[in-house]
């Protein structure tokens, strides 16, 4: 009887909880909403696991599966009571994350660009990886040229999402459609500047396919010239930030244009 009063309670919960999800309207922010959207789904994925672990474990017995399950269920509860409250302030938290991604992966190929060092040193010698002293794990000169450009190209990204993530900290709104609408397309777009930095620093390593990281570099370029110019355009960008949205957006141009000029042969 206790156990069907609990379900019974669970059950009504989780339905609140889906219900006060549908009920966020649309027009406050498809950032936020999948922000909200996400939260919702930790919750009742965890209470689907808890309820499943309870069911397998033998009566009246606390197993460890069911502290950890509960313990899921906690931190998803936790997750919901930090949510942003407005989408300017989930854009914000998205801008963060992208940005961590980004300094991340710069900081990994700056590691492994450090002169003379062998990108593939964490990988032990294998019969079947061939000998290690092969010339596809190394950088040629002529690497090393082309990846300082393309090193600029993701410098320029990481500058680009600081600089993004605090105009919308301090300009950004979320009172009207419009502004709302502008922050959830400023975010759509930052949100592929992560994995194309991901894209170009993968075909970084050797053996060096010029031609790959062209392409790549020309993709993220186009990027961060999209989300430059959106921003330029919205609401975050009063006219003293415009001096900073040129600066990068001619960065990009210079980087891009060197990266065009060392693969030129290649094409």
């Amino acid at each position: 009887q206790n156990c069907q009063k609990l379900s019974e309670d669970v059950q009504n919960a989780i339905l609140a909880v889906a219900t006060v999800y549908y009920w966020l309207p649309k027009g406050q922010g498809t950032t936020l909403r999948k922000m909200v959207r996400d939260a919702t789904t930790e919750v009742v994925e965890g209470m689907i696991q808890l309820t499943e672990t309870i069911l397998i474990s033998p009566l009246e017995s606390l197993s460890q599966e069911q502290l950890i399950s509960t313990g899921g269920v906690w931190e998803a509860c936790e997750q919901v009571s930090n949510l942003p409250r407005n989408n300017q302030a989930a854009v914000v938290s998205a801008l963060a994350a992208c940005l961590s991604v980004v300094k991340d992966a710069l900081e990994e190929m700056e590691n492994a660009l450090v002169e003379g060092q062998d990108p593939y040193s964490d990988i032990t010698e294998d019969e079947d990886l061939g000998f290690r002293g092969n010339r596809d794990t190394y950088w040629s000169e002529a690497d090393r040229k082309l990846l300082s450009s393309c090193m600029g190209l993701i410098k320029a990204s990481k500058a680009c999402l600081k600089k993004v993530l605090s105009v919308v900290k301090a300009y950004g709104k979320a009172e009207s459609p419009e502004h709302i609408a502008q922050l959830d397309d400023l975010a759509d777009i930052a949100n592929e500047i992560s994995p194309s930095v991901d894209e170009l620093a993968l075909s970084m390593y050797p053996p060096v396919n010029q031609l790959a990281v062209r392409l790549n570099a020309a993709k993220l370029a186009s990027v961060l010239k999209k989300v430059l110019e959106i921003t330029k355009t919205s609401h975050v960008c009063p006219p003293s930030e415009e001096g900073w949205v040129q600066f990068l957006i001619g960065a990009v141009d210079h980087n891009m244009d060197k990266i065009k000029n060392f693969t030129q042969g290649e094409l």
